[in-house]
Order: C-alpha cells, then structure tokens, then sequence
C-alpha cells in the first residue's frame, strides 16, 4: 500500500511538474511575441483600375478544393474517419480538378506524384481556431499562440508563415470568433481569406480588409471533417483560371487573382448520388472586364442577380435576371466586387477590381516591429515571471518548515 502511495505522489508530483513547464514555455512565447506599428487602414485608390481577370475566357476554370482534413496524428485530430484515397475519389465523382489534404501541422504528401499536387496544411491549434490555411507548403510552422490571440501575436504568426509558404490565408475567421472584422483593417502580410467555409461564411471580414485598402483575395473549401456525410462535401469551393493543370499554375493563378469563391447550393440530406448529377450542371464565369470605367462580368446562364459590392461592403447597384451586368465606377468607388447569384442558389464571390498608382496592384504596407515596445515589454514580462516563481518557491519553501515543525 505505501508502495503505492508513494507511486502515487511521485506521479502526481511529475505531471505538475509538467504542467508548470508547459505553461511556463507558453508564458515566453507570448513574452517574446513583437510589438508591432500596424499602417492605418487607407482605402484604394489612385486613376488606374486593376482588374485580376484581364485576359481570361471561361475555358479554363478548375474546380479546387485546399481544406479537408484525413487520418493524421493516430487520430487525434478531426478527421480521423477520413483515409487519403477516400478523399481523392469522392472529389473525382463531384468533378473536381484539384484537391489538397490540409492536415493540421502537417504536410499530406498524398497524390506528390500527380501535376496538379500543392503541398498544403493547416496551420494553428489555438483553443480559439485562429487558424490559417498554407498554400504551397515548404515546412510546418510549430509556434502558435495557444491560449488567446491578440493583434500582435495574430501578425507575429502571419509574419512567420510568410517565411515558408507561397500563399497564407486566414482561415474561416468567423468561427469562434477567431479574427474579428476590425482585426482585419490592420494586419498585413497574407494573401487571402477563407472568406467560404462550410462552417462559416466571412464577407463581412473580407469587406473590412478590402476597405481598409489590403488587396487580399477569395479562398472557399469544404474543410470536412467526414467525407462519407454528403452535408460536409461539394459545398463550397474555389474556381481557378489555369490553362495548365498542375500544382505551379494554380498557386501562380491564385497569386494573381484569377480565382472566385462558389457556394454550390446544396441543401441538406441531398444524396451523393444527386451531387454527382448537379456537378457537371454549374454554370461558368465568362470574362470579367473593364473597359475605361465600366466593368462588365458575363456568366454562361441566366442570373438571378448580380450584386456589385464597395467600401465598407455596401451594395453599390444589383443588376437582375441576366447573364451579363456592367458598372460603372464613380469617382468615391474604391474597389468594387461582383456576387452572382444564380437561380440554382449557387453564388459566384470574384474577386475585386481596384484602384491603384499603377505601380504593384498587391503591394500591402507591411507592420512593423516596434523596437521599445517589444524589448519593453520582454523585460516586464520576465521580471514578472521570475517574480513568480521566486514567490512560489519560497511559498513551498516556508511551507515545508512549518511542516517539519509540527512533526
């Protein structure tokens, strides 16, 4: 029984000892975090207006899926029902062109062989999802604030992810609250949003970026956590202009903005047997021009409305019942992007057309690193810790004499 007791205790002792060292490390990630001078938020503008979609036809869209989590880490994490070859032949039956495994903290190497391979994984294992999607994936990134993120510890990340990814996107940002929209007129140093998630839609994130004049782009996923549910699958998903299928020209398109959200109208209990027959029945993005100021978007069938959106994501005009819609730019217009939504209660989410100096059309003003603050708030924070810890050793200290002392 002492044998025991005393195994008991020791274990008890080991695992707190553990757990002081893991909130101890977590306690100097966010004491080493930056502090950063973030550019205040400036909408577009200038004379010229660039225009993402310059030179497409409607040939050459591929259907793309980057957020679909499989069995990774023994199956710890969602996903776990989810095997790598399932994956790749559901989407081939809903007619998808490419579809990247977005593992958390972990690159999927499955399908390397294929052209259209992208690595990709999921970025993040906040108790608060504040996590990112990363697109052309050199190596994992382990730092993460776990417990809470404020503004300079969400760019500290994004800052570090630039390092080794060809595209950073923030994911679904709505969730639990994640990033909140006024999050987005200030940070800088990523390519996109995860604007369409199946668990979440973000406009209103998107619009504040977009306003605050940060040329970020459109990304929707599925990001299911099991396929074998047709709820989760062929939901939602991103269009890409590459007349090459292979993985260097969808992450090259993407760049570029030659890309648009779809929500792909499905509703709930429709079996994967009726997606696989609406899969082929989407309609297709013609051209998206501007020609002086006035931009025209066409689609190949009948819309149920356009829907022309700007600054501060308020609609500017809503053109119905047709399969082409033009706008005309006004002087106070600084972007302006195009929702179509079809009577199939599919909706098109284009990227925006923007003013610009006629210089690099996705040049964002970077954050900075404040110098004082950060080394400021370094020597603060440590001297609180080991103020802490001091007290607590000698708490345990004075403790353990007392003890002695009544024995």
């Amino acid at each position: 029984m002492r044998i025991l007791l005393n195994l008991l205790k020791w274990s008890g002792k080991t695992f707190g000892l553990l757990i002081l060292f893991l909130l101890l490390a977590i306690a100097v990630q966010y004491i080493t975090c930056p502090v950063y001078i973030f550019p205040e938020p400036s909408p577009f503008s200038g004379d010229t207006i660039f225009n993402p979609y310059h030179g497409i036809n409607g040939n050459s869209w591929r259907k793309c899926n980057f957020q679909v989590q499989s069995y990774a880490w023994c199956g710890l994490t969602d996903g776990r029902k989810n095997r790598n070859e399932h994956i790749d032949s559901i989407y081939a039956m809903l007619d998808y062109d490419a579809v990247a495994i977005s593992d958390y903290q972990k690159i999927n190497t499955f399908g390397i062989e294929k052209p259209q391979y992208v690595p990709v994984y999921e970025h993040g294992y906040g108790i608060f999802k504040n996590h990112q999607v990363l697109i052309g994936a050199d190596k994992v990134l382990w730092r993460d604030y776990p417990l809470f993120q404020n503004l300079h510890n969400k760019q500290h990340i994004l800052n570090l992810l630039r390092n080794d990814n060809d595209l950073v996107y923030i994911a679904h940002p709505r969730l639990r609250s994640a990033y909140a929209p006024e999050d987005m007129k200030y940070l800088t140093a990523y390519d996109g949003i995860e604007v369409l998630n199946y668990f979440r839609v973000s406009r209103e994130h998107w619009d504040s970026a977009l306003s605050a004049g940060r040329p970020v782009t459109i990304l929707g996923n599925d990001d299911a956590h099991d396929i074998f549910n047709p709820d989760e699958v062929g939901f939602r998903c991103t269009y890409i202009y590459s007349p090459h299928l292979t993985g260097e020209g969808l992450v090259k398109a993407l760049k570029q903005g030659q890309a648009f959200g779809a929500d792909l109208y499905r509703p709930t209990g429709e079996s994967f047997e009726t997606k696989t027959e609406k899969a082929n029945a989407i309609p297709e993005l013609v051209r998206v021009e501007m020609d002086g100021d006035t931009l025209t978007v066409e689609v190949s069938e009948k819309a149920m409305s356009f829907n022309f959106i700007g600054q501060g994501g308020e609609s500017k005009g809503i053109v119905r019942d047709t399969h082409r819609a033009s706008y005309v730019f006004t002087p106070g217009d600084t972007y302006i992007r195009a929702q179509i939504g079809f009577y199939s209660f599919a909706v098109f989410y284009l990227n925006p057309v923007f003013r610009f100096d006629g210089q690099d059309p996705w040049a964002m003003e970077t954050a900075r690193v404040d110098p004082y603050r950060t080394w400021l708030l370094r020597i603060l924070g440590f001297a609180t810790l080991i103020f802490i810890i001091f007290n607590i050793y000698y708490i345990r200290k004075r403790i353990r004499k007392k003890r002695n002392a009544t024995r």
